[in-house]
């Protein structure tokens, strides 16, 4: 009875975490009609590109990428966007906490005529885990990132998540 238990609880455990990488991550939620960038070519000096970020508000108040702009998700205005970016050819780097959120704004941009729009792999996280800074509300380089939710949260392993 005891082995029928065990297995029963490692085969339900083996769900919630069957995706040990990134790249096995973002293949089941995104569609990939978005290419990606490396967070290590986005640090690069020569790559120029306007960030958005869609995360939440909240979460972008305790951190973000230098100079990114808030863009969001729940509440995202195409509108906005047009307005600040008005070239269509203009290079874009969407990104939230791990790429899936910013993949769904990337396909409205592209939809929209945006030509060079990127989802940054891993998002803020990898960013993070990569030991690249980030920035606070006022605009001070920060450890803490928003984590999301614990279960997103595993995906984060440097820097003191904050979950609210």
């Amino acid at each position: 009875m005891r082995r029928h238990i065990l297995i029963g609880l490692l085969f339900f455990s083996s769900i919630s975490f069957a995706q040990k990488t990134m790249t096995e991550l973002l293949k089941k939620y995104n569609t990939e009609d978005i290419p990606y960038i490396s967070v290590q070519e986005l640090a690069m000096p020569k790559t120029d590109a306007i960030l958005l970020d869609a995360r939440e508000l909240k979460e972008y108040e305790v951190s973000h990428l230098k100079h990114a702009m808030h863009v969001g998700y729940d509440h995202f205005d195409l509108n906005t966007v047009l307005k600040n970016i008005p070239k269509t050819s203009t290079s874009i780097v969407v990104y939230c906490s791990v790429g899936i959120r910013s993949e769904a704004i990337a396909q409205q941009l592209k939809k929209a005529g945006y030509s060079n729009v990127y989802n940054l792999f891993g998002g803020i996280f990898e960013w993070k885990n990569h030991n690249l800074p980030v920035y606070n509300c006022e605009e001070t380089e920060t450890e803490n990132v928003h984590a999301y939710s614990k279960d997103w949260g595993q995906w984060l392993l440097k820097g003191n998540k904050i979950y609210d």
